[in-house]
Parts: structure tokens; sequence; C-alpha cells
């Protein structure tokens, strides 16, 4: 199982550089960078820096959305990071989050989701495709024998479907309720004989918001946040393990946080509005506690989706410029009590 971090250190892109370069260090294996014009430098750019001062860490995007970048776009800068890190690259569609509310715009449809994918692969396997120009577009400086794979971030079962139909790989973003992965899992496998490809033809990554505290009033707030983001989004997330939402309606407490829940610059604050929430539900959406309870909360998710292949576990509260140390922790301790 390889393990990716989406957190660095952005105050410069020397900094940057550096954070990389001790990550792969401490043998994390992805640098995965989110897609936030506004928030976040230009992960391009930034990525071509670094893959210039490293030799095995991956690069990718976590996530892209065709809000913001079509697919002409999000494949030709992959297809360039491609020629500096051959075999080190992968692109990460989304509908949007947080970058695409801050600019007042609605996340990409599922439709749109779903051809910017198709073309992006196509694209990058140097295709060309029928756009209504006067000629067929492609794309000129790709390498077709070595396209990037294009994977999906999903949580909501259609979503989750079309993803196994047309991705080379799925990410996960439904919490650690086994009844959720296991839901989960069942849509990408539905797309996968939808498409009649083979299950081994789709990789599949797991996103989960990941605290370390041991402060039990602590972890109790996070947790809670970090469930009703999901809800938030995915109203039906709690229907797989049983659960019910026995508070007031989710859209009446939306503006008690800013952007949302998962993203509340006060996540302490922003679950003691949700405090309402039992403990199984907060627990059923992050992992939390010491190292060894971090490994076991994945060794339990392993044993229902033997076949995960890369874990992300992002960190909340963010770590700031403790970055290097969290790394560390994911790569040189999290990850050799991993299953394998």
């Amino acid at each position: 199982m390889r393990v990716g971090l989406n957190r660095w250190d952005w105050r410069s892109p020397a900094r940057f550089v550096e954070s990389v370069v001790a990550a792969e260090a401490a043998g994390v294996d992805i640098c995965f960078q989110p897609v936030n014009p506004l928030g976040v430098p230009d992960p391009y750019v930034l990525a071509a820096l670094a893959a210039q001062q490293t030799e095995r860490i991956h690069f990718g995007t976590l996530l892209e959305t065709p809000v913001l970048r079509p697919a002409p776009l999000a494949a030709g800068s992959v297809a360039t990071l491609e020629a500096v890190a051959p075999n080190r690259t992968m692109l990460c569609y989304g509908i949007g989050d947080t970058a695409v509310r801050w600019l007042n715009r609605r996340p990409a449809t599922l439709a749109e989701l779903e051809e910017a994918t198709l073309q992006a692969r196509a694209y990058l396997r140097g295709e060309r495709l029928e756009v209504g120009a006067a000629a067929p577009a492609f794309l000129r400086h790709g390498d077709p024998e070595h396209p990037p794979p294009v994977w999906i971030a999903a949580s909501g079962p259609k979503t989750l479907r079309m993803a196994g139909r047309v991705a080379d790989g799925v990410f996960l973003r439904c919490g650690t309720h086994p009844a959720n992965i296991a839901h989960a899992v069942a849509q990408i496998d539905a797309g996968i004989a939808e498409a009649g490809r083979s299950a081994s033809d789709v990789g599949i990554g797991l996103i989960v918001h990941t605290i370390r505290s041991q402060d039990p009033a602590e972890i109790r707030a996070i947790t809670r946040a970090m469930a009703a983001g999901f809800y938030e989004y995915v109203p039906t997330i709690i229907d797989p393990p049983g659960f019910e939402w026995n508070g007031p309606p989710v859209h009446e407490l939306q503006s008690q946080v800013w952007p949302d829940f998962h993203h509340a610059s006060d996540l302490i604050a922003a679950g003691q509005v949700v405090d309402f929430l039992p403990d199984e539900v907060a627990a059923s959406f992050s992992f939390f506690g010491t190292i060894h309870d971090v490994a076991d909360q994945v060794r339990r998710i392993t044993e229902v989706v033997p076949r995960i292949d890369i874990l992300v576990p992002h960190p909340v509260p963010p770590p700031g410029r403790k970055i290097v140390e969290y790394a560390t922790w994911i790569g040189d301790e999290l990850k050799p009590l991993l299953p394998t």
C-alpha cells in the first residue's frame, strides 16, 4: 500500500521543494496537491520544481476539477509534468470543492466530470477528438506510450459507479465505516461491469481525515465536524451503516461554519455545532488516536476491501509548519504498520 500526502509547506517554492524532498526521504510515496488558484500556488509548477530534486516520489492533483481546468488544459499540464518526471505523475479529477465555492461557482455535474475524464484520458493516449473545430483536436506534446493515469475522487454512489466505468482509479471519500467502504466498492464494481472492464483495470485509493490528537475533547469535536462535512454534501452517506441525522437540518447549520464543516477555520467550534451526533457516527468518518490506533483502523478497512492501492491520511487540523514531522509520521512510522 502506497501512502500519499496532500499538505505541504507553501510559504515559498523553495520551502515546498524542501518539504517534498524530506517527505520522499521519510518514505512518502506520492505528493498530492490541491488545486485552488486563490489558495495555494500552481501545483504543476511546484511539482515540476520538486521533481527535479527527487527520484522516487510521484506527483498528482487532489483534486483537479473541470470547472476550473477543462480536460485539454489538465491533460496538457500533466503531460508537461510527465516529461519532467517520467512515470511519476497522475491526474485526479473531482466535482470541485473549496476552490469552486471561493469563486462562487457551482461544482461540476456528473456528466461534466465523466466527459472531462474521458477526454483527458483520450488526449493523454494520443487520440484525436472531434470537437467541432476545423480539424480533430489532439495533444501534441504528450507521450501516448506512457500516459499518466486519470483518477476520480468520489463519495456518492452515482459518481462512484461512473468512475468505475471510465477512470483509471477511484479515490473513496466515504469515511471508515465498513458498510460505507463495501457499498462504495460495490458501486465501483458495478461500473466496471457495465463497461466490460476488469477490476484489475481500476485502482482504489482511500482518503481519510486523520486526527493525531490524544485529547478526547478535541477528538470528540473534530470527528463530529468531519462526519457533518460528509453529510452536508452526500446525505445518503449515513444510509449504509444505518445511521440517522437526529439534529436540525444541515442546511440550517451551514451558516455557522465557513466554507464548510470539513474546512472550517475552527474545527472544534464546527464540531460543537453538531455535538448531538453519537460517538458511533463520529467515529465512522475519520482516523484518530495513536499511530497504532490508526494502523488498526486501516487494517479493519482492508479486511473488508483488500485491494486498496493508495492511502491518503489527510491531516486535520492542517499541520502547518510541522508538515515534515507529519510526513515522517506517515512515512517512517505509519507505513511500516500498514498491510502490504
